[in-house]
């Protein structure tokens, strides 16, 4: 019963307690940098097997060139570092052998698994000049692919227990989602013609507007478990994160407005470079966040209690 008005509490307020202080929560096992890197290389390459496609469709042939070329380096990466977290290549065959539409991590590697397939096939018909229209089928498959590709590690961490992960699950997808449209555009900026650069500019623009939002609601939430993305190591990233990319926007908008071919050409270089270290950065920050969270008790007692609190 809470002291009536003028009263003052004789008992303190109780507090939130675990056994000898011990985390609830294990450590998500995942390694550093492995799945950060990883998380990052997949949005970058799903983006980009799309903007391959769209380029093409629209005569931008140098664009859809460069973005082929980067979908399948970053999903190459993206696999080198997943079998390098899961310790032997063969644990990742096994994660195949059964496909379950309620788990994210199935759904995932049954997206993982052609996608990458789809752009090393796409990029390699292109650097040789032989099949190319099994080439650009491959390019084709891969960019439908490229938008579950890009967002479905969002889900993927929602749907784990971790407090900061499971909380912000309305916001992280359009996180994920503007971070790799941000990249994606960024990586294409950097050896775009003057021709093309201006509607990657725009991808841009939209990109990191959408980043930016949604990582401002998740910072913005008074809920306990959204803490971890303000404080401590991941505050830090975050914040670097979202430094970079708004000085990558800002620097595409320079660059639109640039009056010199070689300001322009120059600000351009800047923002790519930018908006790729920002979502590198923000990958970082939100792993960190959730492994704080499991470290603190407080972050699983508190919100449970309250949740007890609310039930009539």
């Amino acid at each position: 019963m809470s002291p009536r008005r003028g009263e003052r509490a004789m008992v303190p307020e109780a507090e939130f307690r675990s056994y000898y202080g011990r985390p609830i929560l294990k450590e998500p096992a995942w390694k550093v940098p492995d799945v950060p890197i990883y998380l990052f290389a997949g949005g970058l390459a799903g983006v980009s097997a799309t903007m391959s496609a769209l380029a093409r469709l629209t005569g931008r042939r140098s664009v859809a060139r460069n973005a082929r070329y980067v979908a399948a380096a970053g999903s190459t990466v993206g696999v080198a570092y997943l079998v390098h977290d899961l310790g032997r290549p063969e644990r990742f065959l096994m994660m195949l052998r059964v496909f379950k539409p309620t788990s994210p991590l199935s759904v995932g590697s049954w997206i993982l698994a052609p996608f990458s397939g789809l752009t090393v096939a796409a990029a390699a018909s292109q650097a040789t000049g032989r099949l190319t229209p099994l080439g650009d089928l491959a390019g084709a498959g891969a960019a439908a692919l490229g938008p579950a590709m890009a967002t479905y590690t969002a889900v993927l961490l929602a749907d784990t227990a971790v407090p900061a992960w499971h909380e912000a699950y309305p916001q992280l997808p359009f996180v994920f989602a503007g971070s790799a449209l941000t990249s994606a555009a960024g990586a294409a900026l950097l050896a775009a013609p003057a021709a093309d650069r201006p509607p990657l500019r725009r991808v841009l623009l939209a990109g990191a507007g959408l980043e930016l939002a949604a990582a401002r609601q998740i910072e913005q939430r008074t809920d306990l478990p959204a803490e971890p993305y303000r404080i401590g190591r991941a505050g830090t990233l975050l914040r670097a994160g979202r430094t970079l990319t708004a000085a990558g926007a800002g620097l595409a908008a320079l660059g639109t407005v640039a009056r010199r071919r070689r300001l322009g050409r120059l600000a351009d270089v800047l923002a790519g470079a930018s908006v790729l270290a920002g979502g590198l950065a923000t990958r970082f920050g939100i792993f960190e966040a959730g492994v704080a969270s499991t470290r603190d008790p407080k972050y699983v007692v508190v919100p449970q209690r309250e949740r007890l609190a609310r039930r009539p």
